[in-house]
């Protein structure tokens, strides 16, 4: 007959109790972030404030007289003759016509050159083809010859077909630019994965819809930076359009050059028609703000 013996009781375990303190699972802490201090907020709207008075002294300066201008101190808030300048600034110089040749050549201008330096960006990025990178070569060296030189050609050019003081003289330089061109193509390099191509291509998808359906959308933030750059520099540019255009046909920096004649020059008036012409750059930058700022980090992270 077999007995059973009982094993000895050990010490008893306590019952289980809420986790102490030092056991409780605590929540990760984020070292890796950057977190902005007050000396770093102080620099940057001392940087807005230097940035942004240039802007504001125009606003003034536009709304005061010129003898209100000339007084020591000068006044620093703004007046009462805004649209008194704008109309004095109208009538002494076209600035309305200006205003829309400006708006014709820059837009065309930024059109033009999104289109085809987001093609050849594409193509020097992910297609392959003899001469590939010679000709992306040849194409930043001419980057380096100053506009300068090529002046007289090109007025003998445009003079052939007839062109002087036409505003086609002025778009059609300007179309494509080596800049962004390289742009272009440095942003689909690190945005644009060789696999989306490969897979529509394995769909049977053809180059031109590639770039439609796939490179576009992706290049948009990349493009919207271009367009911007492209758009203020068309804007702002005075060498070429006062050489192929005339008085009476300018665009908007040709004719603020027709501003303050006389032996006192107006800086009242000069300061409403600069006014006049800053509005449609800031216009633009608001409507692609948020997608300049998109495209900015893109291109800054890899991925």
């Amino acid at each position: 007959m077999t007995t059973l013996t009982a094993r000895p009781a050990g010490p008893a375990r306590p019952p289980a109790g809420p986790p102490s303190p030092d056991r409780r699972r605590r929540p990760p802490r984020h070292t890796s972030g950057m977190r902005a201090g007050k000396i770093t907020y102080a620099l940057l709207i001392v940087a807005l404030i230097f940035s942004a008075f240039p802007f504001y002294w125009t606003i003034v300066a536009a709304s005061r007289s010129n003898a209100e201008m000339a007084q020591v101190p000068p006044a620093l808030t703004p007046g009462e003759n805004l649209f008194t300048n704008f109309e004095a600034a109208l009538a002494e110089a076209a600035i309305g016509k200006a205003l829309v040749n400006s708006l014709v050549v820059s837009g065309s201008i930024t059109i033009g050159t999104v289109l085809c330096c987001t093609l050849a960006g594409f193509a020097f990025a992910k297609l392959r083809f003899r001469g590939r990178n010679a000709l992306l070569a040849l194409t930043i060296g001419t980057m380096m010859i100053p506009p300068q030189l090529g002046v007289i050609p090109l007025f003998m050019l445009i003079a052939k077909l007839e062109w002087v003081n036409q505003l086609q003289s002025v778009i059609l330089p300007g179309l494509v630019s080596a800049f962004g061109v390289f742009f272009m193509r440095q942003f689909l390099v690190q945005t644009l994965p060789d696999e989306l191509i490969e897979a529509a291509r394995v769909d049977g998808a053809s180059t031109a819809r590639i770039f439609w359906t796939i490179v576009v959308p992706v290049a948009r933030p990349g493009m919207a930076v271009l367009g911007l750059l492209t758009f203020m520099t068309a804007w702002n540019d005075f060498f070429w359009p006062i050489v192929a255009l005339s008085s009476q046909n300018p665009t908007v920096q040709v004719a603020l050059r027709q501003l303050g004649g006389g032996y006192v020059h107006d800086q009242s008036v000069i300061m409403a028609g600069t006014l006049l012409g800053t509005l449609p750059v800031l216009l633009v930058f608001g409507l692609l703000g948020r997608q300049i700022v998109g495209g900015i980090m893109r291109g800054a992270v890899k991925g």
